[in-house]
């Protein structure tokens, strides 16, 4: 039996939560307060991902750069992929916020938004 210890980042208690699993299934949690916890737990051992956060090159732009997320949570083991496709582009401004930088970065399903208005430089 497999015994991992996880700090929940599912609000601001931070608990220490402690999951058993047996052959990749989950046995048992203890130490959530929350029933965010126990959600965050089960998908941090069961299927990792995370929300990217990033900047692209803006042409003709106000600044040189502008912040960029990921729509949704992407699995872990893509997020160089994301990160990687993101350093090969630049767009031309104007630029605001939610636009889709990246459609389906890194074959995820998942795009790429703006989370920045960037005018045009005069």
């Amino acid at each position: 039996m497999e015994e991992r210890k996880l700090t929940c980042i599912g609000c601001p208690l931070g608990c220490e939560i402690e999951v058993k699993l047996k052959e990749k299934q989950i046995i048992s949690i203890i130490g959530n307060t929350c029933k965010r916890g126990e959600l965050y737990v089960r998908e941090e051992v069961t299927n990792p991902s995370r929300i990217v956060t990033s900047t692209v090159k803006v042409e003709n732009g106000k600044i040189p750069m502008v912040s960029v997320k990921t729509q949704n949570t992407v699995p872990k083991g893509k997020i160089f992929e994301c990160i990687k496709e993101l350093k090969t582009i630049s767009i031309k401004a104007p630029v605001k916020i939610g636009d889709i930088i990246i459609e389906n970065s890194a074959n995820t399903g998942i795009s790429i938004i703006a989370t920045k208005n960037v005018e045009v430089s005069e």
